[in-house]
């Protein structure tokens, strides 16, 4: 895709011209230069942007082609040059730079005149179109006899709400899920079910599909709605048998405008009970289009089905929450299906159960896929063609010579607007079957320059994940407490096949596998680096990704510019991820290679233990994301770090000691990460993650200049040392939204300067034992999420908690409160929604619904003392779920009479999960030991961390 290349190159185009970047100098001398050439760009992104949306079919127009690789090509040769004057800084090379600038803008110049001409012969072409003929998967509707196999809660509850009520407005009713997930099959059964044929008077199915015209629809709905008249017989009547009179007849309906049309639709259902099939709707507009037709005055009990492979349109025409949305098949609906599709009467030979049940189980619950299978594998009874089935499904599928699950998932794909397409495609470098931090994801489109270049990054990244949720493309795996963020996700595996066989088109980018290859069995040294085309590490394939598998993602190159020469790869590869490392010695081989990934934009490192900071690293000016893995017990950043200007986000993730003795564990935390002065030049830095790190004072005089120093898009931290937490700390990290704080330190007051950071919604402290501020005023009123862990304080100390303004959600994690006793004092909380207690040794709390008056969901984890809620909780109204895991039988009792009142109070009921209750308590000593710099040791024991013996 042409889009995905324009779009890169606009990123890092505005990337120079940034107010705040340290390009200044650079940018200043070019920059009339540059901003010719970032309109330029920007007007043929837009075009490009519109023209990949209109084209459904999936296949790259010469146009297309031709704008990547140029857009590919200029974003290649401007960051040579700029790096080549970074580097030496002399007169010629700005010359060159020049010299590019002016080549490359010709070069736009040239795209935008071929845009011009095929928009001029765009508005050439009529946009109207003559219908032909009725969709024919709309022709035998009434009369498929299609017996559904499985989801009968499913079927129960669309009948229940398709005949709950014949008073009233006509209800839609949404039917949601993926491609192949079973939605018109389902439409089917209860459309052509008894009690639905006999309670409507008038029932009526469009196909919509993407190639979607309005004027389409209204004549299948008139086709099934209008009675059996003379002009709907001769709609239905073949051409060969209609006279010259029928045949004009005919035409004249067909011709009529869609204004003629929705009148008579309206006119055919005006005081009847209808039921109305709009299956397989994309947008919104095309609900909007017909909605008119379909009269509620006088049509009391009428219902209109719809299904979508679009949670947005569902939401968005559901206006009473009755939208159906479809799950996966489990294992015993999965071989149900199957063995009616493979079998149908037959009888079952039983040497085919074992293995049938294997190939149903690979289908992963995808309706469609099993039914692919089962029906290719109908024509063949030999065991041994099954079980070389059962080893690799995916293949199988694959193979089908129809291309039925390539074809029905391929639609959703091809209706993605470029940026989704992208992002999507973006699933495919991950090992397939996991499950993706989204915070990750998101930041590596970020960097990748996916997103357009706003402030609010974060927010588009979870607008486009959100999006492809919506499109059923995306399955979400986890979601915060709250539920309002997606933490992880995950694609299914013939949509992750989908990504890969995309990707292999390398349209928008080529995804290698780097092999580094050992001499022979017994070496310990690499004698060879290559980077080989991607191939699916599996089976015996397996051997060489065990000992080192990175994968990297490369720019498509320019035809003139081709060639296959081992230092063109290196310059053009833009992103390194690692996967499954276990060797250490190989990540030697590949440092010492960075310096030639002069282009690098993602560097994920993260399964590879390092000594000391890569220096390597330092000469990757357009690195955006950078992913480290630390082992010893401090790592100091060298000041060549500010050479990192384009750097978004810097994770070190560090090593976590735990040392078991008889009945003691000791864990060691005591890594620190020290960051020079001129970390404050990274002033593109938006998420900063290490265990635990010092941070200097934002340089003297420079803290109120936030334009030239500071942090000024910083979005996360943590976790900072509260020995940093000085006001010209603080005043440099104005902005952010997020912040963490683990440590200790002697002067309290500095957490009292937490006060200024008036954007911080998310604040966690770890330890920082009796560093708190005294007052709810120390702390920012914008505070939405609180989470203490391991912070010993007192329980009356949340009194001061209670009073922030706008707290949402507080999660009071292992040892957050010392004691036994919760007797709240004050009226407060008055915005939370959430509140968990994890590993506390809480045995009595007592308190009133002014306390809590309107929490949704309470959550108690292993509180082994604790044998009673507050009673008063029944009188909370917005409750809605109280959770406990590991807890005691008596806490499960308090929870039930909490619901029962509720439900005699007359409230909305509240729903009670219980997971692993307890049966037993095995007691242990924890022993927490620390060594800082600010504290010579530190050593606490707990008595009661207990291990849990489930009841199963």
């Amino acid at each position: 895709m042409a889009h995905a290349s324009v779009a890169s190159l606009t990123r890092t185009i505005e990337s120079l011209l940034t107010s705040n970047s340290p390009m200044r100098s650079l940018s200043c001398d070019h920059r009339e230069e540059f901003c010719a050439l970032r309109e330029k760009v920007s007007s043929v992104e837009v075009f490009v942007k519109n023209f990949e949306k209109n084209n459904v079919s999936g296949e790259m127009t010469d146009f297309e082609v031709e704008v990547k690789e140029v857009a590919s090509a200029t974003e290649h040769t401007i960051q040579l040059r700029v790096t080549e004057v970074l580097l030496a800084y002399d007169e010629k090379t700005h010359e060159r730079l020049s010299d590019t600038l002016q080549l490359v803008a010709e070069d736009m110049d040239r795209i935008w005149k071929e845009s011009t001409k095929i928009q001029d012969k765009g508005k050439q072409v009529s946009e109207g179109s003559l219908v032909q003929d009725f969709p024919s998967s709309t022709n035998n509707i009434l009369n498929v006899n299609n017996n559904m196999v499985g989801r009968d809660d499913q079927k129960e509850r669309l009948l229940e709400d398709l005949t709950g009520s014949y008073s009233g407005a006509p209800k839609v009713i949404p039917i949601v899920g993926m491609g192949g997930i079973g939605k018109t099959t389902l439409a089917k059964e209860v459309y052509n079910h008894g009690s639905i044929v006999c309670r409507f008077d008038v029932h009526a199915w469009a196909t919509v599909s993407q190639q979607h015209y309005i004027k389409e629809i209204l004549l299948s709905l008139l086709q099934s709605t209008m009675k059996m008249d003379d002009t709907v017989k001769m709609l239905k009547m073949d051409d060969t048998v209609k006279t010259k009179d029928e045949a004009k007849r005919a035409d004249t309906i067909k011709t009529k405008c869609e204004a003629e049309l929705a009148d008579m639709l309206q006119k055919s259902l005006k005081r009847k009970r209808y039921l109305i099939v709009l299956d397989d709707i994309w947008s919104c507009e095309v609900w909007d289009g017909v909605r008119q037709c379909f009269p509620i005055e006088d049509n009391a009990g009428s219902r209109i089905l719809l299904t979508t492979r679009n949670n947005e349109v569902a939401c968005y025409a559901d206006t009473e929450n009755l939208s159906l949305r479809m799950s996966f098949m489990d294992q015993d609906e999965s071989w149900s299906l199957f063995k009616s599709a493979a079998f149908a009467n037959e009888a079952l030979p039983y040497e085919f159960e074992t293995v049938g049940k294997q190939i149903s189980e690979k289908c992963h619950g995808l309706p469609l896929t099993i039914v692919v299978v089962a029906g290719l594998l109908k024509s063949t009874r030999a065991i041994a063609d099954w079980e070389n089935v059962a080893k690799d499904v995916k293949s199988f599928v694959t193979n089908d010579p129809d291309e039925q699950c390539s074809r029905v998932l391929g639609l959703s794909y091809n209706h993605l607007t470029s940026d989704l397409k992208t992002c999507l495609l973006h699933f495919g470098i991950f090992p397939e079957d996991s499950e993706i931090p989204a915070k990750k994801l998101m930041r590596t489109w970020m960097a990748e320059g996916f997103l357009k270049l706003e402030n609010d990054l974060e927010g588009e990244a979870e607008k486009c994940l959100q999006e492809l949720v919506d499109r059923c493309l995306v399955l979400v795996c986890k979601k915060n407490l709250d539920g309002t963020k997606i933490r992880s996700c995950k694609v299914h595996d013939l949509i992750y096949d989908l990504c890969v066989r995309e990707i292999q088109w390398e349209n928008i980018f080529i995804m290698n596998d780097i092999v580094l290859d050992v001499l022979c069995s017994q070496s310990k040294y690499l004698t060879m680096r290559k980077m080989q085309p991607f191939k699916r590490v599996t089976g015996d394939e397996w051997y060489y990704g065990r000992n080192g598998l990175y994968r990297a993602l490369l720019t498509p190159v320019h035809r003139q510019l081709r060639d296959h020469d081992n230092i063109d790869l290196l310059k053009r590869t833009h992103s390194i991820f690692s996967f499954h490392l276990e060797v250490s010695f190989l990540y030697s081989e590949l440092k010492s290679e960075l310096i030639h990934f002069k282009f690098l934009k993602v560097l994920e490192l993260r399964h590879i233990e390092i000594d000391n900071f890569p220096l390597q690293i330092l000469s990757l000016i357009w690195l955006r994301y950078l992913s480290l893995r630390h082992r010893r017990k401090k790592l100091d950043i060298p000041p060549e770090i500010c050479r990192l200007w384009n750097l978004q986000t810097f994770i070190v993730q560090g090593p976590q000691t735990f040392i078991v003795q008889r009945t003691q564990i000791f864990i060691d935390q005591s890594l620190l990460i020290t960051f020079p002065e001129e970390i404050w030049g990274l002033m593109q830095l938006r998420h900063l993650k290490l265990p635990r790190f010092y941070l200097p004072d934002c340089p003297s005089g420079s803290a109120d200049k936030v334009s030239h120093m500071g942090f000024s898009n910083i979005q996360t931290i943590s976790y900072l040392s509260p020995h940093c937490c000085t006001k010209e700390v603080i005043m440099g990290i104005q902005n952010i939204k997020g912040l963490g704080i683990y440590g200790f330190h002697t002067d309290s007051g500095l957490l009292n300067n937490l006060v200024h950071l008036q954007q911080l919604e998310t604040l966690s402290f770890i330890f920082c034992f009796n560093l708190l501020p005294a007052s709810a005023k120390a702390f920012p009123a914008t505070l939405k999420k609180l989470k203490l862990e391991r912070t010993c304080l007192s329980w009356s100390y949340l009194d001061i908690i209670a009073e922030l303004p706008n707290l949402e959600v507080l999660k009071l994690m292992v040892h957050a409160c010392d004691g036994n006793e919760w007797y709240p004092n004050v009226r407060g909380f008055n915005r939370l929604k959430l509140l968990l207690i994890e590993r506390s040794f809480l045995k009595y709390w007592k308190a009133t619904n002014n306390n809590f008056p309107v929490v949704e969901r309470l959550v108690l984890n292993e509180c082994h003392n604790l044998k009673e809620i507050p009673i008063e909780f029944a009188e909370i109204h917005t409750l809605q779920l109280i959770e406990l895991s590991r807890c005691l039988p008596e806490l499960e009792e308090s929870a039930a009479r909490i619901q029962q009142e509720q439900d005699e109070l007359g409230n909305n009921p509240v729903d009670v999960h219980i997971s692993d209750p307890c049966k037993y308590i095995i007691f242990i000593r924890v022993t927490l030991s620390f060594s800082f710099p600010q504290v010579k040791s530190y050593t606490k024991s707990y008595l009661a961390l207990p291990h849990i013996l489930s009841q199963k």
